[in-house]
């Protein structure tokens, strides 16, 4: 969903701190709850991503905005996660799986980040000999049936999100590294329950891997919760057009008739060029200074248009205006061919003018006053579809009393991470995107389209 998968700039840092397993990873915990997280918790996580990304933390801390985004998200992905235990998506066998498999890399990675801390650098797991390998698979059989259920489990997941991995086969030199990887876990994670039984492990680190833990068990069921609702959240062409309908302003059909009396006109053999200055709504119908260029497309490539525009077009002779509108996602097109279809250089190309009437809305949630107009249809698509998200989410929230605090405080940061902050080499926060164009319209923003 994407208010799910947009923008989850907190989120996505936290959870980056726990990654450094290459492809064998993620988290879990079979009945914890997920409905909640407090804000000590919060400025715990925040304190790490201090260390690992202080560029992200001046950012959130410099935003009020994008706090309180983040404080949404954090909900939003509490609400899914625990409507998908709810729903029991937690309890089928691969599911479950797989969140035991995120608990045990969680508790491993962490562990060994701790232990080992003031050792100097090393790959994960570096400190874990081949001696202490050997002997986990020695020790007992049953590891190798363990290995197969995880290695197992992981496939679903990564075939489950990714439609390329649908047919893939794990290679000989794969499995070999995941069965390392596998038993490095496990060597560390028996250390980290003996310690913590033992009480020998600090407080705050058990409170810190218990909710990287929850945090990443919660993003991997916020996923399957997402992919549950997906379908029941999209918009029919039934709802759009009953929409369009009771919203005569944006209906095309007003649109229709300033079109048929444009195309009446230029039929009538009125000048195309100064119809199309006149009228035209295409943002490619304006040069490089600002001139209208009287709606012309010279050098059209074959293939370049969208297929309903460029069939008729060349269905004209040169200097024919076709008998019909023409319409589009972008409007209503008044078409006049000026030069038929032939050979230039490596492709066929031709010349074509043609008059817009758009039909497109103004986006009110781009805050970009330079966006283009969204196709109608689409506008209200999202529109929509972003009204059922809401419904859902309020209604998740609230049946699983999600509790997330209001305001939590940054951390300061260190003279040190400033300087860390300077250095070109510093990795960058992800930006997040507005819905709709991130800047101005490109020069051909009104051309229609190829076909794909």
């Amino acid at each position: 969903m994407s208010n799910l998968t947009k923008g989850i700039i907190l989120v996505v840092v936290i959870l980056a701190i726990g990654a450094g397993l290459v492809i064998w990873k993620r988290n879990t915990s079979h009945g914890m709850s997920f409905n909640s997280i407090t804000r000590a918790e919060i400025e715990m996580l925040l304190a790490d991503v201090a260390k690992a990304n202080p560029v992200a933390l001046k950012r959130l801390a410099e935003d009020p905005e994008m706090k309180k985004q983040q404080i949404e998200n954090l909900k939003q992905l509490l609400a899914f996660a625990s409507q998908a235990q709810r729903d029991g998506l937690a309890d089928e066998p691969s599911n479950k799986q797989e969140l035991e498999n995120i608990r045990a890399e969680i508790i491993a990675v962490q562990y060994d980040r701790e232990v080992n801390k003031d050792k100097g650098p090393m790959p994960p797991f570096g400190f874990i000999s081949e001696e202490q390998v050997n002997g986990f698979w020695a020790e007992n059989p049953e590891h190798e049936n363990e290995f197969t259920s995880f290695l197992a489990s992981k496939l679903e997941v990564l075939k489950a999100t990714n439609p390329d991995m649908k047919d893939r086969e794990v290679s000989e030199e794969e499995r070999t590294q995941a069965r390392d990887v596998f038993a490095k876990i496990r060597i560390y994670r028996k250390e980290y329950d003996q310690k913590l039984a033992a009480g020998e492990l600090d407080k705050a680190f058990i409170e810190k891997v218990n909710l990287q833990v929850k945090l990443q068990q919660a993003q991997f069921l916020a996923r399957l919760y997402s992919e549950k609702v997906a379908e029941q959240l999209k918009a029919t062409d039934e709802e759009i057009d009953k929409y369009i309908a009771d919203h005569p302003e944006i209906d095309p059909a007003q649109k229709r008739v300033k079109a048929q009396g444009i195309l009446d006109r230029a039929k009538a053999g009125e000048d195309f060029v100064a119809l199309a200055n006149e009228f035209s709504q295409d943002p490619g119908n304006m040069g490089p200074n600002g001139e209208p260029q009287g709606g012309i497309y010279k050098d059209t490539p074959k293939g370049r248009m969208i297929a309903e525009f460029e069939a008729a077009a060349l269905a004209l002779e040169p200097g024919q205006v076709s008998p019909e509108l023409v319409e589009t996602d972008f409007g209503f097109h008044i078409i006049k061919l000026e030069r038929k279809l032939e050979k230039k250089g490596e492709e066929e190309t031709y010349d074509v003018r043609h008059i817009l009437i758009s039909t497109g809305v103004k986006d009110d949630k781009n805050p970009n006053p330079m966006a283009r107009e969204v196709p109608v249809k689409e506008y209200v698509r999202a529109k929509l579809e972003e009204e059922k998200e809401k419904k859902l989410l309020e209604e998740i929230i609230g049946r699983n009393n999600v509790q997330v605090p209001d305001d939590f405080t940054v951390p300061e940061i260190t003279e040190e991470q400033m300087k860390q902050m300077q250095q070109p080499q510093m990795p960058q926060m992800p930006q997040p995107q507005p819905d709709g164009d991130n800047g101005p319209p490109p020069a051909d923003a009104g051309k229609p389209p190829a076909s794909n």
